[in-house]
């Protein structure tokens, strides 16, 4: 086995954070890795990983390793995409995060059209309305929604986005609109979220004001905030790429449209050292160029 082989089994171990875990990954042995490591840890002449029958830690020295070893692997990946980029053909593994609802609505209908421009790419794509940690999670790339707070990822916009105020015809004529945005408080809300305190925000003589609002439906998916709302159940604010479609079939209104909400973007972020991964390029190129022809329904 030579260094990057080894460099490799380690990493694989301590990401999947146990021996078992790591065989079962790569394919091989439980009894193999453990010797690999074992015999890495000799030859290094330190221990690398704390053992015990309940858990597998890396040591201070064990985890500076790790550090190091996944930059280098990352290099060597970045080195061979560079490679397939310069002969043509892209290949290799993706791994996406995306909210749960951008996902089913406009990744779904995507990309089969990347995957059949890229044959010899595969993509593994995680639904999910969590916020993920690229670092500690392994992958490659996500998209988020949103200002940006964390500046140790690289993050490129991808699409713009408008939020709006929204309800049902049937609500508006029953409970009326709201004419400030004060007004939301005397109204049900529909909220997106858990266990929180939930804020809507406005434009407001030149500044940003955040409004308190509360209602009987919680929920942590914005198709179903949606759902709700055109079943008259309340107020909601979502963003076009999730009520475009009822907007313009007039299953949903806008409301409060003189009070500018603030502006939010799509992005692709990824770590810093994923910025020469030819894979990520080439999907937020065909991701921006794909959503850019987009209706104005959902994105504007």
């Amino acid at each position: 086995m030579n260094q990057l082989e080894d460099m490799r089994l380690f990493v694989s171990v301590l990401d999947c954070k146990s021996f078992t875990a790591a065989a079962e990954t790569l394919g091989l042995s439980k009894q193999f890795v453990s010797r690999r490591m074992t015999a890495l840890e000799a030859r290094l002449g330190v221990r690398l990983i704390n053992r015990s029958t309940r858990k597998l830690n890396a040591t201070p020295v064990g985890l500076a390793y790790y550090e190091r070893a996944r930059r280098i692997l990352d290099d060597v990946d970045e080195a061979e995409h560079l490679v397939t980029l310069q002969s043509n053909s892209p290949r290799g593994l993706l791994r996406l995060s995306a909210p749960m609802s951008f996902g089913t609505l406009h990744l779904s209908p995507l990309l089969p059209g990347f995957l059949q421009r890229y044959p010899d790419v595969n993509i593994e794509l995680d639904l999910s309305d969590r916020v993920i940690d690229l670092l500690e999670e392994g992958y490659d790339m996500t998209v988020r929604i949103g200002v940006l707070e964390d500046s140790t990822l690289v993050a490129r916009q991808i699409a713009p986005l408008e939020t709006v105020t929204c309800c049902s015809p049937d609500y508006l004529r029953q409970r009326g609109a709201p004419q400030l945005p004060s007004d939301v408080r005397a109204h049900d809300c529909l909220l997106y979220g858990h266990g929180k305190a939930v804020d809507w925000s406005y434009w407001i003589d030149g500044r940003v004001e955040r409004i308190g609002v509360r209602g009987r439906l919680r929920v942590n998916n914005g198709e179903l905030v949606r759902d709700a709302a055109v079943a008259g159940l309340g107020l909601a604010m979502l963003p076009t790429f999730i009520a475009g479609t009822a907007l313009e079939a007039g299953t949903l209104v806008r409301v409060l449209r003189e009070y500018e909400l603030p502006s939010a973007k799509v992005y692709a972020v990824y770590p810093q050292h994923r910025q020469a991964n030819v894979l990520v390029r080439l999907l937020i190129d065909y991701l921006k160029d794909s959503l850019a022809e987009s209706s104005h329904a959902a994105f504007s």
